[in-house]
């Protein structure tokens, strides 16, 4: 009877049967996209938005007009070391992306190995050989022959050369790979909208150092003229006390404000340092290598009142928070479906094709060549729950994450409306004060007219100066809040700005999903408490929560 031959492998049905399952493999577990509560309630534009003007630059601190804070800003934005740090985050980021797109791909590995192999005929292998060689002479045992022509070599030896490439890949069928590629993708976003509130937060920090020093240096030169002022003017009193004209109260009374301006001054000056020695600290710097760049400061004397008329409330979407939580919610919920695709079962094909030869020399002789292509099912029997309770969390940090969006957005819109109400009336508390000093000044000229005119007394008119001085101190504080104002109206909404056609598009919705994810309408395989902003009916009462 002929012996049975095995049928021949053809690869080709494992590539067909392989390629039927890949373009079936466009499934998805991820769940549907779902907008926080907040954000159905968001308004077309801010309340607080009320005075025209057409200020959009990209370089919005420009608009403050200042050469020193423009250099000071550029070299800020050269060395800042928290900015190198945020940077080397988004690296991080852009690495870890990398490694979840590599999952996607096939891993190809190559191998070459030369081996000699020496081994007795009574044991193991050469047992074995021995074995099959005694067949030969008829004895059933397997024992070695008597005939010393037919006996086996006392040792069987052979050399090996092979060099060969391993390809394996897992088919993505529900797609756990693509969605933890999608995630990874998503926290890269994310953490360059990071760099860019890093960004933001350096400027906003660098400005407000550069106007408290400013302001610090203007305040100091105005109460050294008060302190001025008050010395003549008690020198005045005590010589008309010394003469009875007035009574001691007055002149323990001026006294006691010259201390309490002089007492002022060390406390400044303090305050002078530590706005240095921010500033140097964020240029990557040390307070002497500053100095020569903030020789001269300033206080804007105008600071600008040409907020947009309208500003819409789209313009939340490029604020670098909000933006860093949308995306976090994405990637979010793309983790939900690469962790719900773990329970189910993995497909593999691994294939390795080289050539073998017992000589160096024919190695590379293409007839010696090998190959094997080979499937694999691999599914998770038991696991002792950690599976779906890996699902479990990712689906609590989807809420988590749903929750942090909501809040960011309504913070942003907070602040935004503060912002805004606060340069209002910062700008109303400059013109009082620009008026007020404008007043005091025509006081002083008055006083000064009179006196020489013989109509007042010279103390009249030192009351007035220190009156105007005073005035004036106070207005360079109010100088510098108004400029910082229109810093916090920036700050709030991300930068400047920008016409309808430069705003950055919304997060993602509902019509955005991933392809095969399910529908927005259908939260049957959303996690318990998911996002769906369809279904609201077991909310509680100001939830985000359907």
């Amino acid at each position: 009877m002929s012996p049975t031959l095995p049928m021949p492998f053809r690869p080709t049905r494992l590539l067909v049967l392989s390629g039927a399952l890949w373009a079936l493999g466009g499934c998805s577990f991820a769940p549907a996209p779902a907008a926080p509560e907040p954000l159905e309630r968001l308004p077309e534009a801010f309340a607080e938005a009320e005075s025209p003007g057409a200020y959009t630059p990209l370089r919005w601190w420009e608009g403050y007009g200042d050469p020193t804070l423009d250099r000071l800003i550029d070299t800020v934005l050269a060395a800042n070391l928290d900015l190198v740090e945020a940077m080397s985050r988004v690296e991080e980021s852009r690495a870890l992306a990398g490694i979840a797109t590599a999952d996607l791909l096939p891993s190809l590995n190559g191998s070459a190995s030369a081996g000699r192999s020496s081994n007795p005929n009574n044991a193991g292998f050469g047992r074995q050989i021995a074995a099959l060689l005694g067949g030969a002479s008829g004895d059933s045992t397997g024992a070695m022959p008597d005939s010393a022509a037919a006996a086996p070599p006392d040792r069987f030896e052979s050399t090996d050369y092979s060099a060969s490439l391993a390809l394996s890949y897992e088919l993505d069928f529900w797609g756990r790979a693509r969605n933890d590629r999608e995630a990874a993708l998503r926290d890269l976003q994310a953490s360059e909208s990071d760099l860019q509130s890093a960004v933001l937060g350096v400027l906003a920090e660098t400005i407000t150092a550069y106007f408290d020093l400013s302001d610090l240096r203007q305040r100091i030169e105005v109460s050294r003229e008060i302190v001025d002022v008050l010395r003549e003017r008690a020198a005045l009193t005590q010589t008309r006390y010394d003469r009875g004209l007035v009574g001691s109260f007055e002149l323990y009374q001026i006294r006691q404000d010259l201390r309490n301006t002089e007492a002022a001054l060390p406390q400044i000056e303090a305050l002078l340092h530590d706005a240095r020695g921010r500033l140097a600290v964020l240029a990557g710097r040390y307070p002497t290598e500053l100095a020569p760049l903030l020789a001269e400061t300033r206080l804007p004397s105008d600071p600008f009142a040409d907020l947009p008329s309208s500003i819409p409330a789209d313009l939340l979407w490029q604020r670098p928070d909000v933006r860093a939580a949308g995306l976090r919610l994405e990637s979010a919920r793309f983790r939900v479906g690469a962790r719900r695709a773990e329970l189910l079962p993995r497909l593999s094909l691994t294939g390795t094709l080289g050539l073998q030869s017992a000589e160096a020399d024919g190695l590379f002789d293409l007839s010696q060549w090998f190959s094997n292509l080979t499937t694999g099912l691999t599914a998770p029997l038991f696991q002792g729950g950690r599976l779906r309770a890996n699902v479990r969390a990712q689906e609590a940090r989807w809420v988590q994450q749903s929750a942090a969006y909501g809040r960011t957005v309504l913070t942003a819109v907070a602040e935004v409306e503060a912002a805004l109400a606060r340069h209002r009336l910062e700008r109303e508390r400059f013109a009082f004060l620009t008026s007020q000093l404008d007043e005091a000044s025509a006081s002083v000229d008055l006083q000064s007219r009179r006196y020489s005119s013989g109509v007042a007394g010279y103390a009249d008119y030192l009351d007035a100066l220190r009156t105007r001085l005073t005035v004036q101190s106070t207005l360079s504080a109010a100088s510098r809040d108004y400029a910082l104002s229109r810093l916090g109206v920036h700050r709030a909404l991300g930068g400047s700005w920008l016409d309808g056609a430069a705003v950055p598009p919304a997060p993602p919705t509902a019509s955005d999903g991933p392809a095969g994810g399910l529908d927005a309408s259908d939260s049957s395989d959303a996690p318990a408490g998911a996002l769906d902003a369809s279904n609201h009916s077991d909310a509680p009462e100001g939830s985000f929560l359907p």
